[in-house]
C-alpha cells in the first residue's frame, strides 16, 4: 500500500470523464484514419526503444494503462510480466474485453491512482506511463506522482510529456497568447513544460536521466524520457 503523502484530494479533472462511453471511444479513436494509425506506429516504436533504454525490464507496471494501447509492445518479450493499472474501472473494463485471451494470461490488472499507487516499494522493475504528465499543471502534482513512481520502482520509469523547444511549442505558446489578448483564458487541459523545469522535477523526486527520445525532433511537442532511480 501507498506510504506516500500524496496532498490530499489530488483528482485529475478530466479523470470523471472515463465513463464506459468514453473509455470505449478513446480505444477506438487509435485505430481510428490514417493519421491516427501513423500516430500509433511511431508511439510503439518509441516504446520499445524506451524499453530497451531501460534494459528490457522483466516486470513492468504499465500506468495509466487506457484501454490497452502499449498491451501488445509490452508483451512482445515473452519473459516480461504487465502490471495494467488505471484510475477509470470502465477503462480498465474496456481494454481487459478487448485484450486477445493469450495476452489476458500475461495481464495482472489493478484499479489504482497513480498519486497513491496500491503496491509495495520497489515492487516493480519499471513504471511505464504514456501521456498523463503533460496533463498536469501543478508542479507540486508533478513531483507528488514523481516521487510515488520512485517509491514503487526499483530501477527505471518510462514517461512521456509535452516538452518546449520545437515548433509545435511555438505555435502552442503563440495561440495562447492571442487567447489571453481577447481575455479567453478558459481551463487547460494539456500543458507544455519547460524541458529544464521537467528535468529539476525528475530530479527533484531521486531520478536521473537515462536517455530521451523524441517523437518527431523540432517539430513535435512529445518527449519520451527513460529515467533511472538514483
Amino acid at each position: 500500500m501507498s506510504r506516500n503523502t500524496v496532498p490530499a484530494g489530488i483528482e485529475l479533472p478530466f479523470s470523471a470523464k472515463y465513463d464506459a462511453e468514453h473509455s470505449q471511444a478513446y480505444h477506438d479513436k487509435h485505430h481510428g484514419d490514417l493519421r491516427r494509425r501513423l500516430s500509433n506506429w511511431r508511439d510503439q516504436q518509441l516504446a520499445r526503444r524506451a524499453l530497451a533504454l531501460a534494459g528490457e525490464p522483466p516486470q513492468v507496471l504499465d500506468l495509466p494503462c487506457g484501454a490497452g494501447r502499449f498491451w501488445e509492445t509490452l508483451a512482445e518479450r515473452p519473459e516480461r510480466r504487465i502490471i495494467a493499472a488505471d484510475n477509470s474501472a470502465a477503462m480498465l473494463e474496456v481494454a481487459l474485453r478487448h485484450c486477445r485471451p493469450a495476452l489476458l494470461e500475461r495481464i495482472r490488472p489493478l484499479h489504482t491512482s497513480a498519486f497513491a499507487i496500491d503496491l509495495p516499494d520497489q515492487s516493480v522493475d519499471s513504471i511505464f506511463c504514456m501521456r498523463l504528465l503533460h496533463h498536469i499543471g501543478e508542479s507540486e502534482h508533478r513531483l507528488a506522482l514523481l516521487r510515488e513512481f520512485h517509491r514503487v520502482t526499483r530501477d527505471t520509469a518510462i514517461l512521456s510529456l509535452w516538452v518546449d523547444g520545437n515548433y509545435l511549442a511555438l505555435r502552442r505558446g503563440r495561440q495562447e497568447a492571442r487567447r489571453h489578448r481577447h481575455g479567453r483564458n478558459g481551463f487547460q487541459n494539456r500543458h507544455v513544460l519547460a524541458r529544464s523545469a521537467a528535468e529539476a522535477e525528475f530530479a527533484l523526486a531521486g531520478f536521473a536521466i537515462a536517455g530521451h527520445l523524441d517523437f518527431l525532433p523540432l517539430h513535435s511537442m512529445w518527449r519520451v524520457y527513460v529515467l533511472r532511480r538514483a
